[in-house]
């Protein structure tokens, strides 16, 4: 009986859990209307295959349902999405809260029609797409909360209308599309949008001023503008958006100065508004904005000193104040607490003093650009402590020492680029030994030391190198010593080396040069040492020249070579016979093509000079065929006659 007890038990329990699948089953269920909807919506589309194969569409891919078997949720973002988006594709998807048909390549309009029947969306992203035409007046749901609209092609203005239901909305993004008109600041103003966190009108052509507004927005988080062609001031009132962490206008034609109450924006880490008219001093207390972390004002037109202050910015990871009018000496600046920095850019601008010593403290330096103030001093050791610097720029000051500069920054291991162009004027480039170093410069790319006046020694001895020498070498007028030997450069010498007139040491030697020695180098005037040995030059070394002060080894390896210094010779016979029959058989190869023409041109005057005539001309043509049978006529009878009668005189005699 107990046996029996367990299993009737145990079929009920399994009776039960069948009975919970079926009746679960039939809860979750897709809803006949929704499945056909999708089906069509599918079937306007070319994508590939979304395996909608099962009966119950809540189970398809990308689709969620609720629990009476309702249609919430249609994501199908890259999913390779094509054609038309068909303004009643979705309309009975009445229960529809979120979709997301990103990173496809639909294309047409967003009708009103799109939205009619969708009043339960909540969150819509059509971004990444080829959508284009005007927004519509406004979206029908009163319950949207989302709406990203970027990287499209929509156009015109953006209807004040359209935010009127949408009091819920928190994010707005239409960035890198073609919207005109002016920015819709006004967003915020009475009952429209009290909730926005983020607004993205980047990369568009919204013009005129910031109409004022935007300070209503008191949840206001990111508010992006840049790239389009605004103008004016910066609206005072979104200083009142208290909750801003991001502003971002770069690229556009602002003005006037930031101000003051810029500090009431205690929560901002970004802030960008380079590449404007941005002018005036920058606010003394602008260091009360403890939470920034980039700030890019570079390309405008600020003056006056960095506030002291701004050190007190802990957070700061970026600095760019570049290409600005701002001035005072830098050294007096202690950048000691700014431990998160790794990019300063400061170039460009009227900034004296030296390199601070505080700026070595920012271990995670990666850049600095210092390009274009007037700094002086020389580089100090202390800066080997940026072990991730790979960006040096301090080109175009009063910098002294390149020699020593050169061996601290040698020992930099992470370093990628270097440029000192315009500084270090009239020194002579490094060359003593202690320049030596196996592992120095271990990741440099890229070397800058152009407008120095440098008396730059050019040694390239001893590697692989390939090619021509370059000519634009011949620009290096200071230069004194050029060591190009033991390579494998080829090609001829370049007469433009004459150009050189302080060079002291040419050695071209152990390369596959060939050509002759350029008359032009006699000019040389100050060369001390010359050589072109184990080459493939040939012909006569210029005479008359200093180049017969050389030993005969600088000249050596060069079998076709000859001249003074080495030993004196008749010019080679067998070169000359050479170049002679090659001038000869030149001249024939050059005058070939004329006898062709000529003969060419001959046989079509005289052939169709003839026959044309005799086509064209009916009277000439019988004239010239009753001209031949006559020809052949008399040619018959010469040949038949005359010898019958020679016969006939035989026979009588």
């Amino acid at each position: 009986m107990l046996v029996q007890a367990n299993n009737l038990m145990a079929h009920g329990f399994l009776l039960f859990l069948l009975l919970s699948c079926i009746i679960s089953t039939n809860i979750h269920a897709c809803k006949e209307t929704d499945h056909s909807s999708l089906l069509f919506f599918a079937s306007t589309l070319s994508s590939p295959p979304l395996n909608w194969t099962s009966i119950d569409c809540c189970r398809w891919k990308g689709i969620t349902c609720d629990q009476d078997g309702w249609v919430t949720r249609l994501l199908l973002p890259s999913k390779g999405l094509k054609r038309d988006i068909s303004p009643f594709s979705l309309a009975n998807l009445t229960h529809l809260t979120h979709l997301n048909l990103s990173h496809n390549s639909l294309y047409g309009s967003l009708e009103t029609q799109f939205f009619f029947s969708l009043n339960q969306l909540e969150i819509l992203d059509l971004s990444y797409n080829r959508l284009f035409g005007e927004l519509p007046l406004s979206p029908s749901s009163s319950n949207i909360r989302i709406v990203d609209l970027s990287s499209n092609h929509f156009f015109g203005a953006i209807p004040s209308s359209f935010f009127q239901q949408a009091s819920n909305l928190t994010s707005f993004n239409v960035s890198n599309n073609s919207f005109t008109g002016y920015v819709p600041s006004s967003i915020c103003l009475q009952h429209s949008s009290p909730f926005l966190r983020l607004l993205d009108f980047s990369s568009n052509q919204f013009n005129g001023d910031l109409a004022p507004g935007l300070g209503k927005c008191s949840e206001l988080q990111v508010f992006r503008a840049n790239h389009n062609n605004l103008s004016g001031l910066l609206p005072e009132d979104i200083y009142n958006a208290t909750k801003l962490e991001e502003i971002a206008l770069p690229l556009n034609s602002l003005h006037g100065a930031i101000s003051g109450k810029i500090v009431n924006l205690t929560n901002l880490a970004i802030l960008d508004l380079s590449s404007n008219h941005f002018g005036g001093k920058l606010p003394l207390n602008l260091g009360k904005l403890s939470r920034l972390k980039f700030v890019t004002l570079d390309f405008n037109n600020l003056e006056g000193v960095l506030p002291p202050s701004l050190m007190n910015c802990t957070n700061l990871v970026e600095l760019r104040l570049g290409n600005n009018h701002l001035e005072g000496d830098i050294s007096v600046l202690n950048f000691s607490r700014l431990s998160q920095l790794t990019k300063l850019d400061l170039r460009i601008n009227n900034f004296t003093g030296t390199v601070p010593v505080s700026l070595y403290s920012c271990r995670f330096l990666k850049a600095i650009r210092l390009t274009g103030n007037n700094l002086e001093g020389q580089i100090q050791a202390e800066i080997l402590s940026l072990k991730s610097l790979s960006f040096l720029s301090l080109g175009y000051n009063r910098f002294t020492n390149l020699t020593g500069a050169m061996k601290i920054l040698m020992s930099c291991k992470s370093l990628h680029a270097l440029l000192l162009s315009g500084s270090f004027v009239g020194e002579g480039m490094p060359s003593d030994d202690d320049m030596v170093d196996f592992d120095g410069f271990q990741n440099l790319r890229l070397l800058g030391l152009v407008r120095s006046n440098l008396t730059a020694t050019i040694d390239f001895s001893t590697n692989n190198i390939v090619g021509d020498i370059p000519t634009e070498i011949s620009q290096l007028h200071l230069l004194y010593t050029l060591s190009l030997d033991s390579n494998n450069f080829s090609g001829v010498i370049p007469d433009q080396i004459s150009n050189l007139k302080n060079l002291e040491v040419l050695n071209l030697s152990m390369n596959h040069l060939s050509g002759i020695i350029p008359s032009s180098l006699a000019s040389l005037n100050f060369l001390k040492e010359f050589n072109v040995s184990y080459n493939n030059l040939e012909g006569s070394i210029p005479t008359g020249t200093q180049l017969q002060s050389f030993e005969a080894s600088a000249f050596e390896g060069n079998p076709k070579l000859c001249g003074a210094p080495l030993p004196k010779c008749e010019p080679n016979k067998g070169i000359d016979a050479d170049n002679k029959n090659n001038k000869d058989v030149h001249n024939w190869l050059h005058q070939l093509p004329w006898f062709y023409i000529f003969a060419a041109l001959g046989f079509i005057v005289g052939f169709w000079g003839v026959c044309g005539c005799l086509i064209i001309n009916k009277t000439w043509r019988y004239a010239y065929f009753r001209f031949i049978n006559n020809v052949q006529d008399r040619l018959l009878y010469v040949m038949i006659t005359v010898p019958l009668n020679r016969m006939y005189r035989r026979l009588r005699d």
